[in-house]
């Protein structure tokens, strides 16, 4: 998520650390947190105002309208403060729904002041900008502000001013108090926007003679903007909400969440529960909460939690044991059902992640089984079928009940399921596999022949502005069409490959792809695939030049990352070609999410995102990863347009929408996913309105979710006649009113701040305005038959004949992740594995390598003989130790590599050994004096981290000893781990590792296996570094391998068209 509360003591300290005003603000730092394990001598010492001013107490941990609740104690001494928190401190209180216990309380000192002196002050952001609201009365009873107050909105990209601030908002304001105002909520509001907050209220605030005094103040900052405002904000601590303990299982997983690329989450409702689950996406996870409370479950619901981002293995299977771990801890008298679900993947590796869970299962099948735990599993997506198949296996050999289904389960049946209210389906499910687009299967079924939309003129027009302050300009009604080009941003040739192989089994003429622009490369070429044939794309380093270069082109799918997401975007927007753009990066902050959206409008340039998949329009063009791999491409019927066009939120349930419209229906014709972010891009009516306008579209169906007023403008729309096609709607996250306390789910915008923003008043107006509103999710496909089946019966939609699609063969790579081939391996190694979780020396691994204290003489033992001799050296302990992990890093790298193949080709050990060496340069090797070189230039400037790593990313730059290809903060470098153990234990002083380790910190948080790799970690503890370089040549020759020549068919020969075979 990206808004979060923080306390009252954070929300000041920020306040009083950083706001620019005139006015004379008192009491700064004036507050005393108080716990149970508070020792009241020291705070006193701490804090010596507490034993000469009258005091004020009060909790600190998100609760509102404390004073009506009456827990605020007013005027008192710290006797008096002692006596009143003996009846408050550490006891259960009760704050609407939710029960909590009070732990932690704000001492201030005490302001004398009159009625007159209190007022209201609140700041809120919006799409269209931030709203300052003031009230010329302030306190506990100030009532309904948002009527009483006056509004000032200060658009995106605008400054406030004192005219305006007096003008607007201080009309009613005593006349002496103007000026002292007028300084203060301008400098209040530039400390709003420089901090990145998005909600910030102060009632009161009194302002006296002698100056501005904050009394209660409560806020929320944009999370994801820590990258930008770490320096200012520090470490900071977000509380949970009131009635809701944090648990350090939450923490645990946060922590992994932060260092991963992908998004682990986890609340814990009820640990006492029976009910767990483990569901895969932000939209999907929100819909199986909904389930389970729809089928009278919210009182054994144990947790709120989300995977997805593509997790690894590794990072899988510690989020799967934290949820195993708690949810067998106390028992249940009718046992306990956990949940595997979500939807179908788009990019995902299902297997690999079941893998994780499986290790888990695994390694908690006594207490699963003690438990008396039953296991449902439903899922889609890329190599489902053999996460399904190995899930299942696993039920088998542990004897724990786990039943398992695919795509052709509804998503949410297994609750039913798991819940009793439905059978246990027992049929067998269809063999069915990844492979199966390999085979022409096309059946009889009807649907619509191709798209054969025209390109669109730039300026068709459609939709109206999002926002009155934004001056727009026209949008295209159509977005996508069979002639549509795009450049990708990013280096994401798997993406690109997917668009390609939509693009053959479209028909298309020619792909859709012309080319990439990737910052951090000179300008090269790229091999893909189109068909059966090699092609070649060009990838530039800079954005003018493929602009330039491809005139063509008039949509752009951002893949960077969220810190330089907003820089490529803005420069994007500067060529008029580009009339829509996707950013796939989540994470963005709102604040930047919202100069994009202005420019955006003003230029007439659509945005899908951030935080989105992107859209398909089937025949014509899909977005990145939208739809999946190909198998789900021709399941869902993608490959063709059929009569429904579909808008949602969520990414992963967007696949899931093509998998319930493709049975439903004919099939989707367009959908788009607009993003999980509080502000997206595009909105729903940007894209109904084309829907609406468009004549190959019959219906529409939208997938909304709490939090925002999108949906109401649909029913708008509605009853004004501007949308007359039927509309199936329905809105997720209808079980947040069910919950005693506030869950923020796997969507930044999925969250109510006010009773309209829920999903069941959303659903209710829809429904009143003429949608088609099912009565849940499980009933959604339903709906949509039903109508479709009316338009059909009513001549509306002409079902036309099935044309069957070209085939595609598959790739190597993952035909041999799915074991369908088997090929010789072109070399042989028996004395190093890399490939594992852990590096192995010949049969032992590096952890018990140091366990068995061999030493230098033993490592090169294991590595020539394969076996070990001892050879101790303590007084070169850690430079035996940095020979250790640095001896062999498998036959893959170039120096190996080399080695290998003049050994093999009859050349004499120096001349192998010499070759190998010959490719140590920036690209090899070179890393360890460059890491040095960087750290030390950085460190020594007197650069923070942050400062650093933003320096590197802006001047195009990698940072040389970050990142790893196999491991990652989740699944580190045990060689790195020793050695970085040995120097804190044993170095008198480690200041460069130190400033080397905060960067990583911050580079995993972007990517996980951007860490500090053993070059980089030997690079920055020594200046001169020894290198060795030994083990393959005589494998080689031990295995008696024979002159190796490379097969031909793993060479791309670029000839000349007339030329090639």
């Amino acid at each position: 998520m990206s808004a979060k509360a923080i306390s009252e003591q954070t929300g000041k300290d920020f306040l009083y650390k950083h706001i620019c005003t005139t006015a004379a603000i008192q009491n700064r730092f004036c507050y005393a947190n108080v716990t149970a394990e508070t020792d009241w001598k020291r705070l006193v010492q701490d804090h010596p105002w507490l034993l000469t001013e009258r005091l004020v107490v009060k909790p600190d941990q998100l609760i509102k309208r404390r004073g009506k609740l009456g827990l605020v104690g007013v005027n008192l001494d710290l006797e008096g403060v002692k006596e009143w928190l003996q009846t408050r401190l550490m006891k259960e209180t009760t704050v609407g729904k939710a029960k909590g216990i009070l732990k932690n309380f704000l001492i201030e000192p005490f302001v004398a002041h009159k009625q007159e002196e209190e007022f209201y002050v609140c700041i809120y952001a919006t799409r269209e900008g931030d709203y300052m609201l003031f009230h010329h009365e302030g306190g506990v009873d100030v009532g309904d502000v948002d009527s009483k107050a006056l509004k000032l909105l200060v658009g995106v990209d605008e400054k406030i001013s004192a005219d305006t601030v007096k003008s607007q908002l201080l009309t009613h304001a005593p006349a002496d108090k103007k000026e002292m105002l007028i300084s203060f909520l301008v400098g209040l509001f530039n400390m709003y926007e420089d901090l990145y907050f998005t909600y910030l209220e102060i009632n009161p605030l009194v302002v006296t003679k002698d100056g501005v005094y904050v009394l209660d103040m409560a806020a929320k900052i944009d999370a994801t903007a820590d990258y930008l405002c770490k320096a200012k904000w520090g470490d900071v601590e977000f509380p949970p909400p009131f009635g809701r303990e944090a648990y350090p299982e939450e923490a645990y997983i946060a922590d992994l969440d932060a260092k991963s690329g992908a998004s682990l989450k986890l609340t814990l409702l009820n640990p006492r529960g029976r009910i767990w689950t483990m569901v895969a996406g932000g939209g999907a996870s929100v819909v199986y909460s909904d389930t389970i409370c729809d089928l009278g479950g919210v009182n054994e619901l144990a947790n709120y939690g989300e995977y997805s981002g593509a997790p690894s293995e590794q990072q899988t299977y510690d989020y799967a044991k934290t949820i195993l771990s708690l949810m067998t801890r106390e028992k249940h008298p009718n046992g306990k059902v956990l949940i595997i679900g979500g939807s179908i993947a788009n990019f995902t590796n299902v297997a690999a992640t079941f893998k994780g869970i499986v290790r888990a299962i695994k390694d908690y099948q006594d207490p699963l089984k003690e438990h008396e735990v039953t296991i449902f599993v439903r899922r889609g997506g890329p190599n489902y079928q053999e996460g399904l198949r190995v899930m299942g296996e696993v039920g088998k050999t542990t004897g724990i009940p786990i039943h398992v289904f695919g795509t052709e389960t509804h998503m949410t049946a297994i609750v039913g399921m798991a819940l009793g209210h439905r059978p246990i389906a027992t049929q067998p499910r269809v063999a069915a596999h990844t492979a199966n687009f390999l085979l022409n299967t096309s059946g009889g079924t009807t649907v619509k022949t191709y798209c054969n939309d025209v390109f669109p003129p730039p300026f068709l027009p459609s939709v109206v502005s999002l926002c009155p302050s934004f001056i727009s300009v026209a949008k295209s009604t159509t977005l996508f069409s069979n002639h549509t080009k795009a450049i990708v941003w990013g280096m994401q040739t798997r993406a690109v490959q997917g668009m390609l192989d939509f693009d053959y089994v479209c028909s298309r003429q020619e792909p859709s792809v012309a080319a990439m622009v990737y910052p951090f490369t000179g300008d090269h070429k790229q091999k893909f695939y189109w068909g059966h044939k090699e092609i070649l794309l060009p990838v530039y380093k800079n954005m003018a030049d493929a602009m330039k270069k491809h005139p063509e082109v008039d949509v752009l799918i951002s893949f960077a990352s969220l810190r330089s997401a907003y820089d490529s975007t803005i420069e994007t927007m500067q060529y008029p070609q580009i009339r829509t753009m996707a950013i796939i990066a989540e994470g963005i902050p709102e604040a930047l999410t919202r100069k994009i959206i202005k420019m955006a409008e003003e230029k007439g340039v659509t945005i899908i995102g951030p935080a989105t998949v992107g859209g398909i329009k089937p025949g014509c063009f899909k977005i990145g990863n939208t739809g999946g791999m190909l198998d789900n491409i021709l399941a869902s019927k993608l490959y063709r347009p059929g009569s429904v066009a579909y808008v949602s939120r969520s990414g992963g349930m967007s696949n899931e929408l093509n998998n319930i419209i493709s049975r439903t229906t004919d099939g989707v014709y367009e959908g788009v996913a607009i993003g999980g972010d509080r502000y997206p891009g595009s909105v729903f009516m940007d894209h109904i309105l084309r829907y609406q306008d468009t004549p190959g579209v019959k219906m529409i169906v939208v997938l909304g979710e709490i939090g925002g007023n999108e949906e109401y403008k649909i029913c708008k729309g509605i009853k004004e006649g501007r949308i007359t096609k039927p509309v199936v709607c329905w809105c997720i996250g209808t079980c947040a009113t069910l919950f005693s306390s506030e869950v923020q789910f796997g969507h930044a915008g999925a969250c109510a701040n006010q009773a309209s923003e829920t999903a069941l008043a959303k659903n209710k107006a829809l429904e009143e305005a003429g949608a088609f509103v099912p009565k849940s999710f499980d009933e959604l496909g339903d709906v949509i038959k039903s109508v479709y089946d009316n338009l059909v019966a009513k001549g509306v939609i002409l079902p036309a004949k099935e044309v069957p699609p070209p085939t595609v063969p598959m790739d190597y790579s993952w035909a041999r992740e799915l074991g369908l081939i088997r090929k010789p391996a072109s070399f042989m190694t028996s004395i190093c594995d890399e490939r594992g979780q852990e590096l192995i020396y010949a049969g032992m691994p590096i952890t018990e390598v140091f366990k068995s204290e061999i030493g230098l003489g033993g490592t090169l033992g294991l590595l020539w003989f394969q076996t070990p001799t001892l050879l101790p050296r303590y007084a070169c302990q850690f430079i035996e130790m940095c020979l250790m992990v640095t001896a062999d890093h498998g036959p893959a790298v170039s120096g190996a590599h080399n080695t290998i193949v003049c050994a093999r080709a009859g050349k004499d050990l120096i001349s192998s050994l010499t070759s190998g060496l010959l490719t140590i340069g920036d690209r090899f090797g070179g890393a360890l004096d460059a890491a040095a070189k960087q750290f030390s230039k950085a460190f020594d400037s007197g650069m923070l981290p942050m400062e650093f790593v933003n320096k590197m990313k802006k001047d195009g730059k990698l940072i040389m000893g970050i990142g790893h290809r196999v491991k990652s903060i989740n699944n580190p470098d045990m060689r790195v781990q020793i050695l970085k153990d040995f120097v804190k234990q044993h170095f008198p002083a480690a200041q460069l590792l130190d400033y080397a380790l905060e960067v990583e910190k911050i580079t995993t948080s972007k990517k996980p296996n951007l860490i500090l790799n053993v070059d980089g970690f030997i690079g920055v503890a020594f200046v001169d570094l020894l290198r060795n370089c030994g083990g393959h040549y005589l494998d080689q020759k031990r295995l008696k391998q024979g002159l190796y020549r490379h097969p031909w068919d793993d060479i791309s020969y670029v000839l000349p068209e007339h030329m090639t075979m």
